[in-house]
């Protein structure tokens, strides 16, 4: 018995003069999720590539807001393309009741682009983040072939678990569908942009598709968005009495007393 699958993504619309028959080989996508490290990754991996806008998908329920990057206003959701490698992006945070929706957006970009494999980029946040000197990365596939890849590059895989949102839908659907899905999950810190952990996701999806992606750029803003952290910390800190500090009362009285 078969089931059809009754989920409809967002419209994607071409942008005019794109070349609707250059898109295939490798996908990745990355969403504004924790830690921001998709939506991270995705766009340095754009920007490193130098790749093509090819379209923007559009919703008349979407925010109506025009994302301005080196003088050009732009929609907050995009398809890129270069030779041999597709990203999409989202640049804003929706609700979670469309992650469903913007899931099959994505599965229905990469299938009639007619690519072969699907890289998600997502963080995860894990309670023994603090006590690492740099957050882990690991890996989940929905195929054999993607497994080993996984395996052959060293990354660790989840072997139980739950993956959840747009990322956890791609996996389970890439499943069903047989799609050769891939997840690249980075340990993250949810309180700020976490750009070193997108870090460490760019460079483990450069291993295993062989796309050289330099790293440089995205590692100097981990160390000035850490830095930044800190600073804020420490301003914070110095704001706030030391723990022994005994308030002084004015009027004689016990402060306990009403």
């Amino acid at each position: 018995m078969s089931v059809e699958n009754d989920h409809h993504g967002f419209p994607l619309v071409l942008h005019k003069d794109a070349d609707a028959n250059s898109t295939g080989g490798v996908a990745v996508c990355g969403f504004s999720t924790v830690g921001m490290v998709g939506i991270i990754a995705s766009s340095h991996i754009v920007k490193a590539l130098d790749l093509t806008q090819l379209g923007t998908v559009i919703d008349r329920d979407f925010p109506p807001v025009a994302l301005v990057q080196n003088e050009v206003p732009k929609h907050p959701v995009r398809v890129y393309q270069g030779k041999g490698v597709g990203v999409f992006t989202s640049e804003i945070q929706f609700p979670s009741h469309t992650d469903v929706k913007f899931a099959e957006t994505v599965l229905d970009w990469f299938v009639e682009g007619g690519f072969e494999t699907l890289y998600v980029i997502d963080g995860i946040v894990t309670s023994d983040l603090a006590e690492k000197e740099e957050g882990g990365l690991y890996g989940v596939s929905s195929s054999v072939s993607g497994r080993a890849r996984l395996q052959a590059a060293g990354i660790e895989p989840m072997r139980d678990g739950i993956v959840s949102g747009i990322a956890g839908w791609l996996l389970s659907e890439g499943d069903r569908r047989s799609l050769d899905v891939t997840a690249l999950l980075a340990e993250c810190n949810p309180m700020y942009p976490d750009a070193r952990a997108a870090a460490i996701a760019a460079e483990a999806f450069s291993d295993l598709t062989d796309i050289d992606v330099p790293l440089e750029e995205l590692m100097a803003d981990a160390r000035r968005i850490e830095e930044n952290v800190r600073k804020m910390f420490e301003q914070q800190q110095n704001l706030l009495p030391p723990p022994d500090a005994e308030f002084e009362v004015d009027d004689g009285q016990d402060p306990m007393v009403g």
